[in-house]
């Protein structure tokens, strides 16, 4: 499992990138305010699977919250997270309730996403899979960075025809292009920089 913090930061990715959706479908409402929901929403779905487990009806049991139901089983089932997500998005120029809905949708998919790599992994369909590439807490820059990376890729494209993320693709081309010498090939070998040369 991440770490709160991981989920709230790829959480906020998950909003940012709703926001950008509803605004580009024409749903964002008067002054974008159903946008600025949708990414608040996204913030929160972020966190959701984790927080809709616990019993709140209930006493703390030595200083924990108890859980109503086990963990990582029916609120991080992949299912209801996608089809909330396709009826909140098919239904965005048409309900209100609709931008804030996909909004946590997203959120609560990143959840997932973020959860799946590591070996306890998610139930998305009936049973549990896991991508086994971490252990629970370790290398979670990396799920942030790529989550991040993914929502300002997609963004780029909605808004930009992903002009930005070109750009960037080409910078990092020219920069591998001009890695030669010996001071390059001492800490990176020489396979790994051939590989990524045209």
């Amino acid at each position: 499992m991440a770490s709160k913090k991981a989920h709230q930061a790829s959480g906020i990715a998950a909003g940012i990138l709703a926001a950008v959706i509803v605004v580009h479908r024409g749903a964002g409402g008067p002054f974008q305010l159903l946008a600025m929901l949708a990414l608040v929403a996204g913030a929160w779905g972020g966190t959701a699977p984790d927080w809709l487990e616990i019993a709140w009806w209930r006493k703390k049991h030595r200083g924990k919250r108890r859980l109503w139901i086990t963990h990582r089983t029916l609120t991080h089932w992949g299912i209801p997270w996608v089809t909330l997500l396709w009826y909140s998005y098919v239904s965005l120029n048409s309900a209100g309730w609709a931008p804030v809905a996909f909004g946590f949708a997203a959120g609560g998919l990143m959840h997932l996403l973020t959860d799946w790599p590591n070996p306890m992994g998610v139930p998305w369909i009936f049973r549990r899979h896991s991508l086994s590439m971490w252990r629970s807490g370790n290398l979670e820059f990396v799920v942030i960075l790529l989550s991040w990376s993914l929502c300002a890729g997609v963004a780029d494209g909605l808004l930009f025809n992903g002009v930005h993320t070109t750009r960037l693709i080409a910078l990092c081309q020219s920069q591998l292009k001009n890695f030669s010498g010996d001071a390059v090939t001492k800490v990176i070998p020489r396979q790994f920089i051939r590989q990524f040369k045209t």
